[in-house]
């Protein structure tokens, strides 16, 4: 984002930011310290982990989120489109939406991947292939090993 909407981070590679909280002055949220200032991994894992735990908690055991739901799958509590209604529908949207989600976790892998062999974020690595798309491409780095 630094490099082509002017935003200024403090970290501007993506696969990098996660670890200004490992620095002195800890990580803040959109570069402001007045807004959360993470200065602890541990405290905010913890945090993370209970406030979520309790959401879902809540949600499982018959909130006004959860009322007649199998626990596993969300759903029902907000649906303005009313895309629930029909019980075949709904489970046809319950597998489309886990196998998008898997989609997602494969496609950020392969960003990472492409993070760790070639340093770059994905938009750098876009805009080097789109310039020379015979050199830059998966084949000059398969060879590097």
């Amino acid at each position: 984002l630094s490099s082509y909407a002017g935003v200024s981070f403090g970290e501007p590679v993506w696969f990098k930011a996660g670890a200004q909280i490992f620095g002195d002055g800890g990580l803040n949220y959109l570069g402001n310290p007045s807004l959360v200032h993470a200065q602890n991994i541990v405290a905010t894992l913890a945090c993370q982990v209970i406030l979520m735990g309790l959401v879902e908690g809540y949600r499982v055991n018959g909130g006004p989120a959860g009322e007649g739901l199998d626990s596993l799958y969300p759903g029902e509590a907000f649906d303005p489109l009313g895309l629930a209604d029909d019980p075949d529908t709904f489970a046809e949207l319950k597998v489309k939406e886990l196998k998008n989600g898997r989609l997602a976790m494969f496609s950020c892998f392969g960003f990472f991947v492409q993070a760790i062999v070639t340093g770059k974020g994905p938009i750098a690595n876009l805009t080097d292939h789109l310039a020379d798309p015979a050199t830059n491409n998966s084949f000059m780095y398969a060879t590097k090993f």
